[in-house]
């Protein structure tokens, strides 16, 4: 569910015919006409081509969800209706418009608001927005956006492919924006089931989609032939660090939660930061900007903190046509392939960003003669053992060396317990929270044993239900969570 993700072919295959904006009825159906075509009036600024349609009407397509994955998604429907030619990609509506809606459990549009730091950047070229490289003319482009924020110019002045996270965190706010009278905020969907027709008989040729209203607790219904699913990953606290403690923070909730802690950027705290990747390494770095008089520990499992590589060469692994072939290969060369490319995305920090920190802690050689008294250390062959907490809510966090069972660490035997006003956890996600959202649909999977089976996926991202369970316009598609079929840029953005 990334912003240069491929988008599934349950929207793919509906982006090109010609459809126009204002609506009038005919026969029952809701049709297009030329005068809300782009360029006529304030349509095209300020609200997309979709419209919200009835509670108890049957939708084309729900997505649950509205990060990046189901915003392309939205875009490409609404480039579809926007485009000048008519290759048929909408021929199955006959002209009307696309019935969607979007169920978001976030209350407003938010993209890892938890970790857009002062100065982050991407990790991606904005080329790979979440319109260019399907279509450059879109309205939806990271240039069109500087654009219309009267930026395009100074922008270019930067001389960079990588903008920062907080702009571009802006740039879908504003794409977003314009998708409101189809997306539901506060929405929290727990159960997908399968439905029928009176006419379909045996045949699922539906899905009833059901979500609690996060403010009200109302329970709302809604059928759909199609559902997407692209509610990205849940963050993961590794055992044995309790999951609900108020000072063990996962870094998806770093900068909206570390500052109400502790609003005294001067006083004198302890942080411990768990992990190796580049969340770990921005947080670690942030930490020390932010409270200036403090003490942060950066704890990993390897020797040392890595490089992401982006090379040339490497990068080809993310474009779309990569994703045929590596679907076709065998399981163990599928597993073997994202092995070999994880220095592309796991465990891996951007080189810019490492020689930052290096220059950071070497500077430290030169106020203090004794590692013991360097207020930021990187910990290395180490990993939490323990826990406990101290009267005053702080933590106690045991660690272990990897090499020889918790005596030595870093070369010494001063840190083996840490104290720490605040653990930051950035060891990733998991992938399988469409698991339970799906549970009512677990008897139509193919294998036998329905309780413990997985949602295998199609190559288009479509769940293998059991043959001729489901009708063929009716579906289920997962983004976000494919890549032990679809490789690593089946998540790439979302991390």
């Amino acid at each position: 569910m990334t912003p240069h993700a491929e988008v599934p072919s349950t929207t793919a295959a509906h982006t090109s015919e010609r459809a126009d904006v204002l609506t009038q009825k005919d026969e029952g159906r809701e049709r297009v006409t030329e005068s809300d075509k782009p360029g006529s009036g304030q349509t095209k600024d300020h609200r997309s081509h979709l419209r919200s349609t009835p509670l108890d009407e049957l939708h084309d397509l729900i997505c649950i969800g509205f990060g990046p994955a189901s915003l392309a998604i939205a875009i490409a429907l609404h480039d579809a209706l926007d485009a000048a030619d008519s290759s048929g990609g909408l021929s199955q509506l006959r002209g009307r418009r696309p019935k969607v809606a979007f169920l978001e459990r976030q209350p407003s549009f938010a993209w890892h608001s938890g970790m857009l730091l002062p100065g982050a950047k991407m990790q991606i070229t904005f080329i790979k927005d979440l319109a260019t490289l399907r279509d450059p003319r879109s309205e939806f482009t990271f240039l069109n956006y500087l654009h219309k924020q009267d930026r395009l110019v100074q922008f270019t002045n930067l001389s960079t492919f990588l903008p920062q996270r907080l702009e571009y965190e802006d740039y879908m706010r504003w794409c977003a924006g314009k998708f409101a009278e189809v997306v539901t905020y506060g929405q929290d969907v727990f159960d997908i089931a399968p439905n029928r027709s009176p006419a379909a008989e045996e045949t699922v040729d539906m899905f009833t989609v059901k979500s609690r209203d996060m403010s009200t607790g109302q329970i709302i219904e809604r059928r759909t032939k199609r559902v997407v699913v692209a509610i990205g990953g849940k963050p993961q606290i590794p055992q044995p660090l309790p999951e609900k403690h108020a000072r063990v923070i996962h870094s998806a909730a770093y900068a909206n939660t570390i500052p109400k802690l502790f609003p005294d950027t001067q006083s004198y705290r302890n942080f411990v930061v768990v992990g190796s990747g580049q969340s770990a390494a921005e947080v670690f770095h942030d930490l020390q900007c932010q409270y200036p008089n403090s003490t942060t520990r950066l704890v990993i499992k390897g020797s040392a903190l890595r490089p992401s590589d982006d090379s040339p060469f490497v990068n080809e692994i993310f474009d779309p046509d990569r994703i045929d072939g590596f679907f076709n290969q065998s399981q163990t060369l599928r597993h073997d392939s994202i092995m070999e490319d994880r220095c592309t995305n796991y465990g891996v920090v951007r080189l810019e960003l490492l020689e930052e920190i290096y220059a950071g802690l070497y500077t430290q050689r030169l106020k203090y003669p004794s590692q013991e008294q360097w207020p930021h250390r990187i910990l290395n062959h180490s990993f939490v053992s323990g826990w406990k907490e101290k009267p005053d809510g702080s933590l106690l966090v045991h660690l272990q060396h990897e090499r020889d069972q918790g005596q030595v660490c870093n070369g010494t035997k001063s840190e083996n317990v840490l104290e720490a006003d605040a653990v930051i956890v950035a060891v990733g996600y998991r992938r399988d929270g469409h698991e339970e959202m799906l549970k009512s649909s677990r008897y139509l999977l193919p294998n036998q044993d329905h309780t413990n089976s997985k949602f295998e996926v199609e190559r288009d991202y479509k769940i293998k239900f059991r043959e001729g369970a489901v009708a063929d316009d009716t579906g289920i598609w997962l983004q976000g969570c494919n890549e032990s079929t679809h490789g690593v840029s089946s998540k790439q953005g979302d991390t």
